[in-house]
């Protein structure tokens, strides 16, 4: 199952979930309880901590929620906050995502929070341990899909950097990352 965000963030193969955290891990819930897929590929657009470029286009099978306060040394979690999903998928259906994210390095960790980054110090600080982009859901989207051992993954393309002008870059390069991520999608068998 091909699955996004939604609101402005939808392809035609792509289901939507929700945004944000909360939003996408009830909804991607109830859909794997009621009719539980063969594997789970996530796509959708990202902000880079600096390691990346506008658009490139990027692979993980790796997901952090990582807080502001971790980075500025203020807070504390005894919650795992890194997930990194081993499996391939098997299966009839298996081979899209097996053709899309197959071989994936883990070094590209997406970390997901309800809040975008504005900060390029707090940037320079998630890239120092090591997260490389910010997307809201895939966290989430990672953490369901391992309680119901369903294969994951996600293909995101880069709207903007996380710094003071990211909501003015994400608007103004939002519609051409779409088109480009649906492309690529397509030219690796994903309809």
């Amino acid at each position: 199952m091909i699955v996004c965000a939604g609101d402005i963030e939808q392809f035609n193969f792509a289901t939507p979930v929700g945004v944000g955290l909360i939003n996408s891990a009830i909804n991607l819930t109830r859909i794997c309880i009621m009719n539980p897929p063969e594997f789970i590929l996530f796509v959708g657009t990202a902000g880079s901590y600096g390691e990346h470029n506008i658009f490139d286009i990027k692979y993980s099978r790796a997901a952090a929620n990582i807080e502001h306060s971790f980075l500025n040394k203020s807070g504390y979690t005894p919650l795992d906050n890194l997930i990194v999903a081993d499996d391939v998928a098997t299966g009839n259906d298996s081979k899209i995502l097996n053709s899309v994210i197959d071989n994936v390095s883990h070094e590209t960790i997406v970390n997901s929070s309800n809040y975008i980054t504005t900060s390029k110090e707090i940037s320079a600080r998630a890239k120092k341990v090591g997260l490389s982009l910010e997307n809201m859901e895939f966290f989430s989207i990672v953490s369901v899909a391992q309680e119901f051992n369903i294969p994951v993954g996600g293909v995101f393309i880069v709207t903007n950097y996380c710094d003071s002008s990211a909501h003015e870059d994400f608007k103004k390069n939002h519609s051409e990352a779409m088109k480009k991520l649906e492309e690529h999608l397509k030219s690796r068998g994903v309809e």
